[in-house]
C-alpha cells in the first residue's frame, strides 16, 4: 500500500512540473500590459526577431504621421534630443548595447522616423498594437516602456540625435 501511495505522489508531482513548465514558455510568450488583460503577439512576429522586422511603412500608432527629414543632421537639435535622452531614456536604454530595453545604435536604419518618434511618444498603444513593438517587448523581457510624456518636439530632438549616432 505504501509503494502504491508513494508511486501515485511521485506520478502527480512529475505531472505538476511538466505542466508547470508549460505554463512559463507560454507566459513569456505574453505581453504584459499593467492592470489591463494580458494579450499574445500575433502568431505572425513570435518566430521572428524584430531586426528582421525592417518595415519602413510602418509608422507606428500616435500623433506622428509625418516626418520631413534634411539630408544633414540639425547639430543644435540633436543636441537637444542628446540632452532629453540623458534626463528621460538613459535609465533604461544605452546607445551602444541592450540594457533594459534596445539599444539605440542602429535604430534610424531598422525604423521609419514616424514609428521612432511614435515610439517614444505613446508607447502603451504601440505596444497593444503595433507587432514590431510586441516583438522588442517579447525579446527585452521586461516591463512595457514607461511613458515619459515627450512633447512631439522632444521626441524629433532625439530623433534627430539617433540619426546623429547612425552617422557617425
Amino acid at each position: 500500500m505504501k509503494n502504491i501511495l508513494k508511486s501515485s505522489v511521485l506520478f502527480f508531482s512529475l505531472l505538476l512540473l511538466a505542466a508547470c513548465g508549460n505554463s512559463e514558455k507560454e507566459e513569456k510568450q505574453q505581453i504584459k500590459l499593467g492592470d489591463q488583460t494580458t494579450r499574445q503577439a500575433p502568431a505572425s512576429t513570435q518566430a521572428k526577431s524584430s531586426k528582421d522586422m525592417v518595415d519602413f511603412s510602418n509608422k507606428g500608432i500616435g500623433p506622428v504621421k509625418s516626418v520631413s527629414l534634411s539630408e544633414n543632421i540639425d547639430a543644435a537639435m540633436a543636441a537637444k534630443g542628446k540632452e532629453v535622452f540623458n534626463n528621460m531614456c538613459i535609465a533604461c536604454h544605452k546607445v551602444d548595447r541592450k540594457f533594459i530595453g534596445p539599444k539605440i545604435q542602429g535604430v534610424t536604419k531598422l525604423r521609419a522616423p514616424e514609428w521612432i518618434m511614435n515610439m517614444i511618444m505613446n508607447p502603451e498603444e504601440m505596444i497593444q498594437k503595433d507587432p514590431i513593438a510586441q516583438q522588442l517587448l517579447i525579446e527585452s523581457n521586461m516591463a512595457v516602456m514607461a511613458n515619459q510624456n515627450i512633447k512631439e518636439d522632444e521626441a524629433r530632438a532625439i530623433l534627430e540625435y539617433f540619426r546623429q549616432i547612425d552617422q557617425e
